[in-house]
């Protein structure tokens, strides 16, 4: 199948809330109403329930209980909401094959979303475009699931040799993950640069201009891919992706100095995705 041919097919593909498109619109503008926003959020009460859930977990330390959207985007700010809702509404919206990893799959991305929000600040990049860009990292991996389940598991096994996903994607398809993930991402209306980053995290530098929202994906997958592999920090540190720090110009110093943090961070985002 073409790479046209898997946006054709729209059915499977997911549908996500008003509410979430109407929050993905304030990528793009200042002009909103954050209080009509916060009504339309609480309109959704599965949504509201999840987002609430997070909102008032140890991960975000607040000292009162919120008990209301409004609540939320006073006391964590809009940004902060936004990607309670984007994150919630996104994960929730998808369906997944029976047979597929959910609960580990969207284990991954929160982590890589977590830690991409931590390293944030060291780069210069918003922490919340930084954490929802996470999200979606892979969420081209999840399309080919959900339209070509065959060719999906084909590269799952050839991964189990030793393969990596991307260049056996590229191989069996002509595309890959990233890709797909890009282009849902540009139809969902996100704005340009989480798309870019979306599709060049695997290799930012074969990119020019290099994406700092691509390379610093590619770093905080690198952290958690580290972290399943229950590297310690020295080791991690060993093998950081420098190169890559260096072109998206982060303040990898005292990023480095700090990165015991980091085993924190990746906890509590389960809340999102379970009902």
């Amino acid at each position: 199948m073409d790479f046209d041919a898997i946006f054709a097919k729209s059915p499977p593909l997911p549908s996500i809330p008003k509410v979430v498109q109407d929050l993905i619109e304030t990528f793009n503008h200042d002009d909103f109403d954050m209080d009509d926003i916060a009504t339309k959020i609480s309109m959704d009460p599965v949504l509201t329930a999840k987002v609430l859930r997070l909102a008032n977990s140890a991960h975000y330390g607040v000292s009162r209980t919120i008990g209301s959207t409004s609540e939320a985007s006073v006391l964590l700010g809009f940004s902060t909401l936004r990607t309670l809702v984007l994150a919630s509404g996104i994960s929730g919206a998808i369906k997944t094959p029976p047979e597929f990893d959910r609960e580990g799959y969207w284990n991954d991305n929160f982590a890589v979303a977590a830690i991409a929000r931590w390293l944030a600040p060291y780069c210069g990049i918003n922490g919340e475009t930084a954490f929802t860009a996470g999200m979606l990292h892979s969420i081209g991996e999840l399309i080919l699931q959900l339209v070509l389940p065959d060719e999906a598991k084909k590269v799952e096994k050839a991964m189990q040799f030793g393969g990596k996903r991307l260049d056996l994607e590229n191989a069996m398809l002509g595309y890959n993950y990233a890709e797909i993930g890009a282009e849902l991402a540009k139809r969902w209306k996100f704005p340009n640069d989480i798309v870019n980053g979306i599709c060049q995290h695997p290799n930012p530098l074969n990119f020019d201009p290099i994406s700092p929202l691509a390379g610093l994906l590619h770093i905080s997958c690198y952290i958690h891919e580290s972290h399943k592999q229950k590297l310690s920090d020295d080791e991690i540190l060993e093998d950081f992706p420098t190169t890559v720090a260096h072109a998206i110009d982060m303040d990898s110093v005292n990023a480095k100095a700090d990165i015991e943090q980091l085993h924190d961070v990746e906890s509590g985002m389960d809340l999102l995705f379970t009902t």
